[in-house]
């Protein structure tokens, strides 16, 4: 008998291991939320669609073969094995990949063409985003007349009632209410498993469908039918870009953990299962074959789970807009909005006041106008698949420009992505006249904003610039001419060169400089997050004159009074009861060479004057700030 004492085990910080499985448990509550709920529609669209195919085991099998083969060759070949490693220190997202690429030209600008790719892609996001939550949520609640005919009428107001709480409570934050996203999609995503599973015992002939022969048959034996069906097929895909486009949140270890190992088995079963069904009752599994696979019993709790699963859904593509309009705000391509920070612990947790309520107006409106997710799912997809369409362009050039991959293999890949990616997006194209028109139009509609605010800010920027007056001729001249009074007066510039025209303005109309005076540019840099070891450059001009460069990243706050109070390098530290900030409003005139046609410098002039405030998007304080209005031919 040994005579030592047993000793417990003692507890340490978690292992990567268990850090990576809670990440996972993580993003199967926000990552996959769309693409899980597409079971709801994404079957019964191929039969019960603007496309109808009949329910003989060529179409079933057919169509099974294409959602599984779909999936393996969209979500986890191109995103998960390949775009997803194409993160700019992490984050992800067409806007994100265009700052990857641009930060790795060696110093050259971004070409005319990649810009314009992946500013249209991030435009078709907000089409996306509006028809995600509208097609998810009534989609799961058209499961009322599945359990009672009689309660058909509710469907739509139930449908509004959900989404306009929903965006309600998006100003409190998510925080507290994406602790339970995890569980129940994980419960969700179980128990379509456990559907799908029964069903395919009942008829497991079904699982032949898994074979890639019956997609090719499909095509070869009814070329035009298999065609059209690709416009219900990409349903079961749409969701495929939250993955890269989330990988900031979770990682790319933890996303494709959780796709592989647990959400792809769940909802192939769950399509299975839907076919096997479709074998046995025929023409009436197309009522809704999701809901049907329960018994009559458990019709209800399927139905509030699968409810709660679309509610879910709807907030990550709400959270993606959010996160999004960001990082366009930060690179240049949209004016300043609002952001409330709902939670200070988490970086991510934003709330953007307009893009939340211009979202909720646009989805009750949809779904007014369709009444139903067979309708809306016509409108549905067009903008998914142009999105990932402009993903494969850009994994091309990142492909054969930067990761320098072999040519014959590289072009091989791209080119089944591209024939994949066309053929979805070909088919969506179809659907236009019965409402695919509507994601195009909201998309180029957004374009054509981004693109109007980055030329527009460009022409101000380049014009005063020309104007400037060199900083060390006028710090000679001014220096000892003007009275000097006490304090510090920050001048907040756009241009790291030349003397700002609010200095100059204050100089004319005041006759008096601050002992201290700071020329002061916010530089957002071409990647997520900078370090506070790199965010402050400063140079002393002389005779108390100092020029300060902040820098940030895409996805980071511009907090000025936080940053200079941490500055101890520029004379005396920063106190804001004695420094005061001036900031120039340009007033646009018009030039006899103009820069943009008319109306678009009219949409710029509308957007200046609706942008949130300086003061505001630097934090500043209201106390402490004078704007000077100065005006700029562009």
């Amino acid at each position: 008998m040994s005579d030592k004492t047993a000793v417990p085990p003692v507890s340490g910080p978690p292992t990567r291991e268990a850090a990576t499985m809670k990440l996972a448990v993580g993003a199967i509550g926000v990552v996959f939320g769309d693409i899980g709920t597409s079971p709801l529609y994404a079957f019964r669209e191929a039969f019960a669609g603007h496309h109808p195919l009949s329910l003989d085991p060529l179409h079933i099998y057919g169509v099974l073969s294409l959602v599984f083969w779909s999936m393996m060759l969209v979500v986890t070949i191109k995103y998960v094995m390949i775009i997803m490693r194409a993160d700019n220190r992490g984050e992800g997202g067409s806007l994100a990949l265009l700052a990857l690429l641009g930060g790795r030209k060696s110093g050259k600008r971004w070409t005319g063409g990649i810009v314009i790719l992946a500013i249209f892609a991030t435009a078709l996001f907000y089409g996306d985003s509006m028809i995600t939550p509208a097609v998810s949520v009534l989609g799961a609640v058209e499961g009322l007349s599945v359990v009672n005919p009689a309660l058909g009428g509710w469907v739509i107001p139930i449908a509004i009632f959900i989404l306009a709480f929903l965006f309600v409570i998006q100003r409190s934050g998510t925080a507290r209410v994406g602790a339970f996203f995890g569980p129940i999609m994980l419960f969700y995503f179980l128990v379509i498993s456990v559907l799908g599973a029964i069903s395919i015992v009942q008829t497991p002939e079904v699982l032949w469908a898994l074979s890639p022969h019956h997609a090719l048959n499909f095509f070869l034996l009814r070329p035009v039918e298999a065609f059209l069906a690709l416009g219900a097929v990409v349903l079961a895909v749409t969701g495929a870009e939250a993955l890269y486009a989330d990988m900031g949140h979770f990682g790319r270890k933890p996303i494709g953990l959780s796709w592989l190992c647990f959400v792809l088995p769940a909802l192939m079963l769950n399509y299975l299962g839907q076919g096997a069904l479709a074998m046995r009752i025929g023409e009436a599994s197309l009522e809704s074959p999701f809901y049907l696979l329960a018994p009559d019993q458990l019709q209800i709790p399927l139905l509030i789970i699968a409810t709660l699963a679309a509610i879910i859904a709807s907030q990550a593509v709400i959270s993606g807009a959010f996160s999004v309009t960001q990082q366009a705000i930060q690179l240049g391509f949209m004016p300043r909005l609002k952001i409330n920070h709902t939670n200070a612990a988490t970086v991510g947790q934003i709330y953007i006041p307009f893009i939340n309520w211009a979202l909720m107006v646009m989805v009750i409106l949809l779904v007014l106008t369709f009444r139903s997710s067979s309708s809306l799912t016509s409108a549905y997809g067009v903008a998914v698949t142009g999105a990932m369409l402009i993903d494969t362009c850009l994994l091309t050039v990142l492909l054969f420009g930067f990761w320098k991959w072999n040519k014959f293999w590289a072009g091989l890949l791209v080119g089944l992505f591209f024939v994949v990616d066309g053929l979805f997006f070909a088919a969506n194209l179809t659907k236009i006249p019965d409402g695919g028109w509507f994601p195009l139009a909201v998309g180029l509609a957004a374009f054509v904003m981004l693109t109007s605010w980055a030329k527009g800010r460009s022409l101000i920027i380049a014009r005063m610039r020309e104007a400037a007056m060199p900083v060390q001729v006028f710090v000679k001249s001014a220096a000892g001419s003007a009275t000097r009074v006490p304090g510090t007066a920050v001048f907040m510039t756009t241009s790291p060169e030349g003397v700002p025209h609010a200095l100059l303005h204050n100089l004319k109309h005041n006759k008096v400089l601050h002992e201290r005076i700071v020329l002061l540019t916010v530089s957002i840099l071409d990647r997520p997050f900078v370090a506070d070891e790199e965010r402050i450059h400063y140079e002393d001009l002389g005779a108390g004159f100092y020029r300060i460069i902040l820098r940030y990243g895409f996805m980071q706050d511009t907090d000025v009074p936080m940053a200079l109070e941490k500055i101890t390098t520029c004379g005396p530290p920063f106190r804001m009861i004695e420094t005061s900030f001036f900031l120039a409003r340009q007033t646009l005139l018009t030039s006899e060479n103009p820069g943009m046609a008319p109306w678009r410098e009219k949409l710029f002039a509308w957007m200046l004057r609706n942008a949130e405030s300086a003061m505001q998007f630097f934090r500043l304080p209201a106390n402490r700030v004078v704007e000077l209005g100065s005006q700029v031919e562009i």
